[in-house]
């Protein structure tokens, strides 16, 4: 398969480069959130459209990527890697019900892949099979996971003291608790209800020296 945005396809000596380190990591099912994300300042963004159809998929990745004329940011699209690979998105984010070699196999090595993990066995074997960076969560209870518990901080302490490869923490935390999860020793932080918040807590994440 091609790049239909052929000047937007990864450089293969990019990767993860230094992303995920000290960033906010913006989730949206909307173009105009993540879009508004970017201009203020997350480094990296994903669209998680679990309901819409191909082409309207396609229209809100195209509408964010114009952005990549004015400025540097990962663009990650949720749970699909050859549509992923197609559009020339940055990476693809899938989760435990869908197999890490198989997608790697699908947008090949140049490409981010991100998994969702939920304990240090899923995340040790995220490893193991080549993904760049993995989500640990969810910290708090979040709509956005019904029937999934919370992992609380502790999965996060143990990610910083057992997994070496980026992740960003994730699941419910917003301005009252994103302090906690830096102390943890979280780096990256991924939002989705508190997107409207992203400058401030952007602020607190490369402010904090924990």
């Amino acid at each position: 398969m091609g790049c239909i945005i052929q000047k937007f396809c990864i450089d293969k000596d990019s990767k993860v480069n230094k992303s995920f380190d000290r960033d906010l990591y913006v989730i949206s099912d909307d173009a105009d959130v993540l879009i508004k994300a970017v201009r203020d300042g997350a480094g990296i963004i994903q669209l998680r459209d679990k309901s819409g159809s191909r082409e309207t998929i396609i229209g809100k990745v195209k509408a964010v990527m114009q952005l990549k004329h004015d400025r540097p940011f990962k663009f990650i699209l949720n749970d699909d890697p050859a549509l992923a690979f197609e559009l020339g998105a940055d990476g693809v984010h899938v989760g435990q019900d869908m197999s890490t070699p198989e997608t790697r196999n699908i947008i090949g090595p140049s490409m981010i892949l991100g998994k969702t993990t939920h304990n240090v066995a899923q995340g040790l074997e995220a490893i193991r099979e080549g993904a760049d960076y993995i989500s640990v969560g969810p910290v708090y209870a979040t709509p956005t996971k019904p029937g999934r518990p919370a992992v609380g901080l502790a999965y996060v302490r143990e990610a910083v003291k057992t997994l070496d490869i980026p992740f960003v923490a994730i699941g419910g935390i917003d301005l009252d608790n994103i302090d906690d999860v830096l102390a943890a020793g979280a780096k990256t932080i991924g939002i989705v209800r508190a997107a409207g918040d992203a400058t401030i807590m952007l602020q607190k994440i490369r402010n904090n020296r924990a």
